[in-house]
């Protein structure tokens, strides 16, 4: 009687599928308040055939649940470890301990610890007691910074140049300009950051004044907002921008002018080719950031000075502090200096056929007019399907001799 009612009182039978690592498989019938321990016991027995003669031998095993991957831990019950009907366990030996250190390995590996610790001040200063003292031009460390820069400013001057020159024999090149310049204006008058527009839309600011306020701001989010909150109660805040208006009829002109007659002096062409370039020019004049300038003028430096400042480290206002308390190179006009037309680089750019191609189309020119007084619009430039392709060509190159 006794015996029944401890089955009865006895916990729900599981039956357990048991795995070992040289593959037997057997089934383990537990009841769910059976101890993780009591249950790895009965695993080995089964296993080793009889007895456990070591009793190390059970704490050198352990029951790992196959689904989840956990061990199990032997305190725990069956129910405890939420084991399951036809779960499956992997009985596996435990990795031995590593070995500890004998004093005498502890005692080297101590040594050489001490052997290859850095040295402190003092020892290095002992060290190079003897050695003559050099000072450190730490402004060509600046100027080398500077060398990207300022070489691919020189790139593009002397790239504008060769344009020209190959777009000047061109009969059409008078017409090709005007439509470029044209196209181009439209291009600019469309062009918006989508990604600044919709910050400021965000903020509660209307479609198309926000586009006004970036238009103006050179797409800078920062500026384009403070003037919207400056000009909330300016009446004429949503007036079309100046020249907006009279835009398509100044394309459409630029687009309807004929061409020189193939009897009209070549001088004279020439100096129409010339006049071009010099609006495209007064068009494409640099262009500080506002911010900036105030905040550079606040510390006392000429308006004039902290413009041309700007203009050599393209609009970055810590750089340009750095230039104005610095040597100041280089200096504005060097910024109007073309790279040397006989260098490794320079030729290496000419002669690759998708800039001689790229510099055959009016709007590379353009762009590259633009790049010089303007070097963030350069982003805008590398995205465009005409001057895209050249500008990755000129970089690539740079890189790859720049590296060399």
């Amino acid at each position: 009687m006794f015996v029944q009612e401890e089955k009865i009182f006895a916990g729900k039978v599981l039956k357990i599928h048991v795995c070992t690592m040289d593959g037997t498989e057997w089934l383990e019938e537990v009841t769910e308040d059976t101890t993780v321990e009591k249950l790895k016991e009965r695993c080995l027995k089964h296993h080793v055939h009889g007895s456990l003669e070591d009793p190390k031998t059970l704490t050198h095993h352990k029951l790992i649940h196959a689904a989840s991957e956990r061990v199990l831990t032997d305190t725990k019950t069956v129910a405890d470890e939420n084991l399951k009907d036809k779960d499956v366990l992997l009985l596996i030996k435990k990795r031995p301990p590593p070995t500890p250190p004998k004093m005498a390995d502890v005692s080297t590996d101590e040594k050489k610890k001490i052997d290859n610790k850095a040295p402190d001040k003092d020892a290095i200063q002992k060290a190079t007691a003897s050695l003559s003292t050099r000072h450190t031009d730490r402004t060509v460390t600046q100027h080398n910074i500077r060398d990207f820069q300022t070489e691919l400013r020189k790139i593009l001057v002397s790239l504008i140049e060769v344009a020209q020159k190959l777009l000047a024999l061109n009969p059409d090149a008078v017409e090709l300009f005007k439509k470029a310049n044209a196209m181009l204006d439209e291009d600019e008058e469309d062009r918006v950051d989508e990604a600044a527009l919709q910050q400021l839309t965000e903020m509660g600011f209307p479609e198309n004044r926000a586009i006004r306020a970036l238009r103006l701001n050179h797409m800078s989010v920062t500026q384009a907002m403070e003037w919207l909150i400056e000009h909330v109660d300016d009446p004429s805040v949503d007036s079309p921008l100046p020249g907006q208006d009279c835009s398509g009829a100044a394309g459409a002109a630029a687009a309807t002018t004929p061409a020189p007659s193939s009897s009209a002096d070549e001088s004279s062409r020439q100096d129409e080719l010339t006049e071009i370039f010099k609006r495209i020019r007064r068009k494409r004049e640099f262009r500080p950031d506002s911010r900036a300038v105030v905040a550079l003028m606040e510390m006392g430096f000429d308006e004039k000075e902290v413009i041309d400042a700007l203009r050599v480290n393209n609009n970055q206002q810590d750089a340009a502090c750095e230039w104005l308390l610095g040597d100041r190179k280089p200096s504005p006009e060097d910024l109007d200096k073309g790279i040397d037309t006989d260098s490794p680089l320079f030729q290496a750019i000419l002669e690759n056929p998708v800039v001689q191609l790229g510099l055959t189309n009016p709007k590379t020119l353009l762009a590259f007019e633009d790049m010089l007084e303007n070097p963030l619009n350069s982003t805008q430039w590398m995205n465009d399907p005409e001057t895209g392709p050249v500008m990755l060509q000129i970089s690539r190159i740079f890189q790859t001799l720049n590296r060399t």
